[in-house]
Formats: structure tokens, sequence, C-alpha cells
């Protein structure tokens, strides 16, 4: 674990993260992946990521911003999830029934979980919504973007994609 891992994993323990931007991850920062809950109570296994590129994006339901980039992360996820690109997206809402509604309401259909402390290690205090990551096959972060995006931008992430 690095000096900026170890010092956001203290910052979690002690509820300081969210007010130390300098400690939010950055490209070249390290993922290791843990299995996570996902938001149909599934269990997303740290297998089915680990070893993969993974597009991250950390939202909110009440985000605007979000409301504008999730449908083209849809069809993103439709025509690439699986096929050298894996999708994990973090809800922000204080309520996981909020977060479930938005995913049904919208009928997206791309992993989603509840954001936790472990998400919070792996990237940090956020820097803007929707803000989004992807980690390479090594685990390492390869890009980031704190703002949303245009749809052209999200759709040349399959630039990432491993064969």
């Amino acid at each position: 674990m690095n000096r900026r891992e170890s010092l956001r994993v203290l910052a979690a323990a002690v509820g300081a993260a969210a007010l130390d931007p300098a400690l939010a991850a950055a490209v070249g920062d390290r993922v290791e992946w843990r299995d996570v809950t996902l938001l149909d109570g599934r269990t997303l296994p740290a297998s089915a990521l680990t070893g993969r590129v993974v597009v991250v994006e950390i939202w909110a339901s009440w985000c605007p911003f979000c409301k504008r980039q999730n449908p083209v992360l849809q069809q993103v996820y439709e025509a690439h999830g699986g096929r050298g690109l894996e999708f994990l997206t973090f809800s922000i809402d204080r309520e996981p029934a909020k977060a479930r509604a938005y995913m049904t309401d919208n009928k997206y259909s791309f992993p989603a979980a509840m954001a936790t402390v472990q998400s919070e290690k792996w990237f940090g205090p956020r820097e803007g919504l929707p803000e989004l990551y992807v980690v390479a096959h090594d685990g390492r972060i390869v890009f980031k973007e704190a703002k949303e995006m245009f749809p052209e931008d999200l759709h040349a992430l399959v630039r990432f994609a491993r064969p």
C-alpha cells in the first residue's frame, strides 16, 4: 500500500476523507478488488473484476449531470459490457431504496451498488458527480473524469477494452 492509499484508508476510518480532496484516487493508483454487494442483492465477486478492464462510475439519483450521463453509460454497457469491458457503478444516495428505484425507473441494467467504506478506500473522496474511472486489467487506474462526460467521450471508453 503506498502513502496516498494509507492516508486514504486512515482518513476514511476516522471519517475525514471527504475533507481532503488530495486523498482522491488518481491515475496510477491501484485498486485491489473485493466482493461487492449489488443493489439487487447479488454479490459481484472480486474474481469478476480482477484481471479485467473495469469502468466505474459514482453517481446519485438526484444528480442532474448523472441523469444526462447514465443513459449513455447504459448504451456503452449494452454494446461492450462483458466484451472487453466490465462495469461497476456506485450510488452515493443515502437510501438504497432510492437508488434501486432510480435503476428500475430508468431501466438501467449496468451493475450498481451502494457506495461503502470499501469503495471509498478504492476511489477516495469525490471531486464531482458523476465521477468515472477506468481500472486496467493490472488494477491501476488509467482514466479519471470528475464531471459529466460528452456522449462521444463515453463511447470512446471502448479504447480501453481488452480483446
